[in-house]
């Protein structure tokens, strides 16, 4: 296979490393901070930043992006169908999935059609959740020379379990955040903070979560990572807009550092492993895989190689 970065391939695996080691890092962040007999609290741990102990179990956010990229290898877009079976196939009840998804994927495992089982979720109205947007960013490395490829694919993989027009909309602005990153790696001066986020903000559907990240480009990095969170969120109520606008300020602050954005991602508590998934998959877009520490990548729970594997 082609190694060069200007292969939609090389740069959508940048993306998934980045997203399954930040997955893994916060899941073991939160898992060891509130272990009964623990060395240290979540609190010391981000405020020393001491790393979790090896090893580091990967979630659903790295499970689902797994069958993303696994089609795109297949297929070079989002072939629905087929991804929902994906999903269905690789489902493990042990990587923490949302409770909506411990609905819908038995009902697509027993051949359930998706758009039926998706949009009958939450009284018809389909999941707002953050479950699309966590699983996305190689949607956006893959296709990050076309915008409105992002847009259009970011759709196709959420709506398979996240009807809802939020989730939608939370995973195009993930998506289209990591496209930028990869675009940018060359610019100099780097854009950060507002100018990042104005680079994505026009892409975002019309949405809570647009004006969410409307919002995030007025805070400056100066506010406190709690004073961040009670305006924008961090994931604790796992929906898209009280996730994504978080996400995408914590990237945009460091989004040619992975070591310093998925600590100060973390520091904002909340869905931990989830927010560092996403900003992971968006930076290592920016950064490549050489900019996502090696320890780091060795204490992660190995990636499966048929992910890997030539079609």
């Amino acid at each position: 296979m082609n190694t060069q970065p200007d292969n939609p391939l090389v740069r959508t695996r940048w993306s998934l490393e980045g997203l399954s080691v930040g997955d893994a890092f916060g899941e073991s962040l939160f898992l060891q901070g509130f272990a009964r007999h623990s060395l240290h609290s979540l609190e010391t741990m981000l405020a020393q930043r001491i790393l979790p102990r090896a090893h580091w179990t990967y979630t659903d956010d790295t499970q689902m992006a797994l069958s993303i990229v696994e089609i795109l290898r297949q297929f070079g877009e989002i072939e629905q169908d087929h991804l929902a079976r994906s999903f269905a196939h690789r489902f493990e009840r042990t990587r923490g999935y949302g409770p909506a998804m411990y609905k819908l994927l038995p009902r697509l495992q027993a051949g359930e059609p998706w758009k039926s089982a998706a949009r009958s979720l939450f009284g018809g109205q389909g999941s707002f959740g953050n479950g699309g947007a966590m699983r996305v960013a190689p949607v956006g490395a893959y296709f990050a020379d076309n915008l409105e490829a992002v847009i259009e694919n970011a759709r196709r993989s959420t709506e398979i379990t996240h009807a809802h027009p939020e989730a939608v909309a939370g995973a195009i602005a993930v998506a289209v955040a990591t496209a930028w990153a990869w675009r940018l790696r060359n610019n100099n001066p780097l854009p950060k903070g507002r100018d990042f986020l104005d680079l994505v903000l026009p892409s975002i559907p019309e949405s809570k979560v647009r004006q969410g990240v409307a919002l995030a480009r007025t805070l400056l990095i100066d506010k406190s990572v709690w004073e961040i969170v009670a305006v924008l969120g961090n994931g604790s109520g796992i929906s898209a807009q009280d996730t994504v606008p978080f996400v995408l300020w914590c990237a945009a602050q460091h989004l040619d550092n992975y070591e310093e954005a998925l600590w100060l991602t973390a520091s904002g508590q909340g869905d931990i492993d989830t927010n560092c998934a996403m900003v992971g998959g968006i930076v290592a877009a920016y950064v490549g895989i050489e900019g996502i520490p090696v320890e780091w990548l060795r204490y992660r729970e190995s990636l499966p190689l048929w992910v890997f594997a030539e079609s």
